[in-house]
C-alpha cells in the first residue's frame, strides 16, 4: 500500500488510544469503512445503534503522542503496510501498530526467539550468550524481551542482529540496568514497542510483549526456566502460532530447569547444542512456513448489507459469561456478517466485552 497521510495515520492512533477499541476491533472498523478516517466519522452512529456513546481520544492527547514518537527517533508500523513483519501480521491478536527504532529488515530474516528465567543461574546465562552467538553466525537474528538473565544474554550475544521487544513505551528502559543495552539495539539493531511513548512497564503489557517476540520467530527456545515463567507464555505462544518450540532440558534437581523439562515432556523440541537449531530451522529462508495462519478473519470485508439484526437481538442472547461468537451465530439465526456488526456496535457502544479465543460477553463495568 502506499504511505499512509498524516490525517489517516492521525486518525489510526486516535482510534487505537480510544476505549475498547483494540485489535479485532480496529481490523473491523478498517475493513468495513476502508480507512481510519472514515472510521472515527462513524464512530457516533456505530455506538448510537449499540444504544450507548463512545468517547474518542483527545486530539491534542493523540498529537503529543505522535510528537513524541518522532522526538525519539522512532516511527510507526502499521499492520497494512508492506514492512510490517510477515510472520508476525499472520498471528492471531498481532498489534495493529508498533513503534520502532533501528534496522526494520532485521524482522524479515530468519528470526529465532531464546527466552527464560530472569533469575537465571550463571550456567545458563553463559550457554544463552553462546547460543546466541553461534545462532547469529550462522545467519540467524534473535528476538528477546530485554529482561535481566536469559533475555540480556542473548542480545548480547547476538548482537548487533539481535530485535528487542520491550513492554513500555520505545523511549523507557526496562529494568534500569539494561538502558545501555537497550539504546545500542535501537542504535544498531531492532527496538519494537507496541505501548504508546511514555508508558511504564505493567504487568499486563508482558503477555502482549510476549505475543510479538513469538509471531516474529520461525522458532521459540526456551534456555531455562521455572515452571511458573513468563517464558513459558512465549513458548505457548509460538506453538499456538504453528512454530517451533525448542528447550534445553536440565537437572530435575533444578527448579529453574523445571519449565524446560515440562515443555520437552508435552512435545518441544529437545536440544543441547546451536547445531540442533539450526538443523530444525534450516528449511526456513525467511518465506513464511507452511504452517503459518492466513491472515486473521478479522481483517476481512464486513458487507454493508448489515438489516438481518440488530443490537438488541444480538444483546438478548448475551450474558456476563462469556460465549464463543459461532455459537452467537447459530443461536440467532442470521448471518455471520449481521452478527459481527451487531457485537461491533455493542462494544463501541460500551455493552460488549471480548475473550480470549473468539468470545463476547456482556460488559461487565
Amino acid at each position: 500500500m502506499a504511505e499512509l497521510s498524516q490525517a489517516e495515520a492521525f486518525a489510526r492512533i486516535r482510534l487505537l488510544r480510544s476505549p475498547r477499541i483494540g485489535p479485532v476491533t480496529f481490523a473491523q472498523l478498517l475493513a468495513r469503512y476502508g480507512s481510519g478516517e472514515a472510521a472515527v466519522e462513524a464512530l457516533p452512529n456505530l455506538a448510537k445503534a449499540g444504544g450507548g456513546h463512545h468517547q474518542l481520544a483527545r486530539e491534542d492527547t493523540v498529537r503529543r503522542e505522535i510528537e513524541a514518537v518522532k522526538r525519539h527517533g522512532a516511527r510507526y508500523l502499521f499492520h497494512d503496510q508492506p514492512d510490517y513483519p510477515r510472520a508476525l501480521a499472520e498471528c492471531e491478536g498481532a498489534p495493529p501498530v508498533i513503534t520502532y527504532r533501528g534496522d526494520l529488515s532485521l524482522a524479515s530474516r530468519p528470526v529465532v526467539a531464546m527466552v527464560g528465567a530472569r533469575n537465571a543461574s550463571a550456567a545458563a546465562v553463559k550457554l544463552a550468550r553462546e547460543f546466541a552467538q553461534a545462532l547469529s553466525a550462522e545467519g540467524f537474528v534473535v528476538v528477546s524481551g530485554l529482561a535481566r538473565g536469559i533475555d540480556g544474554a542473548a542480545h548480547e550475544g547476538a548482537f548487533p542482529k539481535t530485535i528487542g521487544v520491550i513492554a513500555s513505551g520505545i523511549e523507557i528502559a526496562y529494568p534500569p540496568q539494561h538502558a545501555d543495552l537497550q539504546d545500542r539495539i535501537a542504535s544498531e539493531g531492532l527496538l519494537i514497542a507496541e505501548q504508546p511513548p511514555g508508558t511504564e512497564p505493567r504487568g499486563s503489557h508482558f503477555p502482549s510483549r510476549n505475543r510479538i517476540i513469538a509471531g516474529l520467530a520461525l522458532g521459540t527456545l526456551v534456555v531455562e526456566a521455572a515452571v511458573k515463567s513468563g517464558s513459558l507464555i512465549t513458548a505457548r505462544l509460538a506453538g499456538e502460532y504453528g512454530r517451533e518450540v525448542m528447550a534445553i532440558p536440565g537437572s530435575p534437581l533444578e527448579a529453574r530447569s523445571h519449565g524446560c523439562n515440562h515443555l520437552i515432556r508435552e512435545g518441544a523440541v529437545l536440544v543441547q547444542e546451536p547445531a540442533d537449531v539450526v538443523e530444525l530451522l534450516s528449511s526456513f529462508d525467511g518465506s513464511p512456513r507452511s504452517t503459518f495462519r492466513e491472515p486473521v478473519s478479522a481483517f476481512d470485508s464486513v458487507p454493508e448489507d448489515m438489516s438481518e439484526a440488530q443490537p438488541a437481538d444480538i444483546a438478548s442472547l448475551l450474558t456476563r459469561a462469556p460465549v464463543g461468537v459461532d455459537e452467537l451465530i447459530r443461536q440467532s439465526g442470521t448471518s455471520a456478517a449481521a452478527v459481527q456488526l451487531a457485537l461491533l456496535e455493542l462494544e463501541i457502544a460500551g455493552r460488549l466485552d471480548r475473550h480470549a479465543g473468539g468470545k463476547v460477553s456482556l460488559s461487565s463495568a
